[in-house]
């Protein structure tokens, strides 16, 4: 578009966003929220102009999208938009399912590859296994199609109980197989893994806090306590939260009845407490939560319930410092908006959220911050405000405005945590190359047993030079991690095990070199004795 239209365009997209600022306007009744006058009329008006009799072609939706962005990026960092287009995706997500065919797979070769199917899904119930080549879906190809992983999941997916035929072609077999599943419910699980880490101590890790989360941390526990769990290490590290109600059901586990988890405030003053019940399985069992710079809001109030009210150990890193809770409100055309409602204080009466002032950019490089200034080495680097004190009815101090201060400090692990390592691992280098190890020679991991595995399977250096080479040649990068040589042996074999094993493996395996894990089972066996 040329340059001379940006200010009627700017001009247009100000005026778009005081139109839908006015009709956020929550103090409003339902019946009155959208009835018109002058300004908003106005400003109705002037978008009709634009659509309507505009020299050019302008797409006011578009507009609007970016208005609504910028009128919510001067609010606070967590008041967001979603396009309509985003939705459906982001509302499964916190969900906890979607409907599909139940397969993790990779596009392999111009082909969709499965990598393992899904738990009892409708796939493995259909005969599909790790290996299989998919070329056709109800006679569609799909081989050698230039489609992104989101149109071949749109391929697969449908309504629920309707059938696909797939055609599929597996190592071993002259011709292709034909099998048909029936599409049905398919959990996106946010509880990665659930294990015993010693005879008395159970682990299980939350990786986000969705619809279905309680239900499975309650199935999870449940397991590890028949197993003889008398502690219990609660992993969210990396976890940047979700539904507060959901994660006061889990805390609702470890304490006693009557005890205040959080409070909320609005803007009116209005004040929310809530309170233990006496529904709780585990409050007689000693809590361990393990948080990072990464753990944030729901994650937050869970370890902050907790400390305040003297239960448990919190162990790791200063957590990330989001207090504020967010309400989600449709906009009326497919869209929403995440609007924050009201601030959230811990037993205590502190807030953690950290300072915003100074705009997003600087909110959200908070990470290089800790880093540049050695806080997450050193537990001393830490920043501390005094005026910020808090104490726990047993008398212990903790502190208020960013984050929560764990009682125990364990520091970054330079190695297993590493730039480089996290760059394989967000470009998908190591589970793309895990599997082609396991597809170069499958019949080798026939008889595999997961203990077995997890236990005594050792990456070879032979394997990690091939894995060089398949940097280096395959992926065209100049990545060297000669550094980090074991780290890397070890995230291999993670991501064998999860492609082999499913549920918790990869967690399983990292865990073996994880220095926080490390501390907590010492901490574990101190507290036994």
């Amino acid at each position: 578009m040329k340059k001379k239209y940006w200010p009627l365009l700017l001009g247009a997209a100000i005026a778009a966003g005081i139109f839908i600022g006015g009709k956020l306007d929550f103090n409003d009744t339902s019946d009155r929220l959208f009835t018109s006058n002058s300004k908003k009329d106005k400003l109705n008006r002037l978008i009709d102009y634009i659509d309507h009799e505009y020299v050019e072609d302008v797409n006011t939706d578009s507009i609007v999208d970016v208005t609504v962005n910028g009128i919510l990026e001067n609010l606070d960092p967590h008041s967001v938009y979603i396009p309509k287009q985003d939705l459906q995706r982001v509302t499964e997500n916190m969900k906890g399912d979607f409907v599909g065919i139940g397969i993790n797979f990779n596009t392999y070769k111009d082909t969709i590859t499965v990598i393992r199917t899904i738990e009892n899904g409708p796939s493995a119930r259909a005969g599909l296994k790790g290996g299989d080549r998919i070329i056709t879906a109800n006679g569609d190809s799909l081989f050698g199609r230039d489609l992104s992983n989101g149109d071949l999941v749109n391929k697969l997916k449908g309504p629920i109980d309707t059938k696909v035929v797939l055609e599929i072609v597996r190592k071993g077999e002259e011709k292709p197989l034909k099998f048909t599943v029936t599409r049905d419910n398919i959990p996106i699980k946010s509880v990665d893994a659930g294990y015993m880490l010693t005879h008395r101590l159970g682990y299980i890790k939350i990786n986000r806090f969705a619809e279905s989360t309680y239900k499975e941390f309650k199935r999870e526990l449940n397991k590890l306590q028949k197993k003889g769990a008398k502690e219990l290490a609660l992993d969210l590290r990396d976890n940047p939260g979700g539904f507060l109600g959901i994660a006061e059901q889990i805390i609702d586990e470890f304490l006693e009845d009557d005890k205040l988890i959080l409070f909320t405030k609005n803007k009116r003053g209005d004040i929310e407490k809530s309170f233990a019940t006496s529904s709780g399985a585990f409050e007689d069992g000693h809590i361990y939560v393990l948080i990072d710079e990464n753990s944030a809001s729901a994650s937050e109030i869970v370890a902050g319930a907790l400390q305040d009210n003297d239960k448990g150990t919190i162990i790791g890193r200063r957590s990330y410092g989001k207090g504020l809770v967010q309400r989600e409100m449709q906009l009326g055309d497919g869209s929403a908006v995440r609007l924050t409602v009201s601030r959230y204080y811990t037993p205590t009466g502190r807030s953690i959220q950290r300072a915003y002032e100074k705009g997003n950019k600087d909110y959200f490089d908070d990470y290089y911050s800790r880093l540049d200034s050695g806080e997450l080495l050193d537990a001393e680097k830490i920043e501390i405000a005094d005026s910020l004190k808090f104490t726990t009815p047993k008398g212990k101090v903790v502190y208020g405005g960013g984050g929560i201060i764990p009682d125990i400090f364990v520091p970054l692990d330079e190695g297993m945590q590493n730039e480089t390592i996290k760059f394989l691992q967000r470009r998908g280098y190591i589970s793309h190359f895990a599997f082609e190890h396991i597809e170069n020679d499958r019949s080798a991991f026939d008889n595999a047993i997961r203990e077995d595995f997890i236990d005594n399977y050792e990456v070879s250096d032979e394997m990690i030079g091939t894995f060089q080479d398949y940097l280096n040649v395959k992926r065209r990068t100049t990545v060297v991690f000669v550094a980090y040589k074991e780290e890397v042996k070890q995230y291999i074999k993670a991501a064998i095990a999860e492609q082999l094993f499913g549920f918790g493996a990869y967690e399983e395996v990292v865990n073996q070199k994880d220095i926080m894990i490390d501390e907590l089972i010492n901490l574990s066996i101190e507290n036994e004795n």
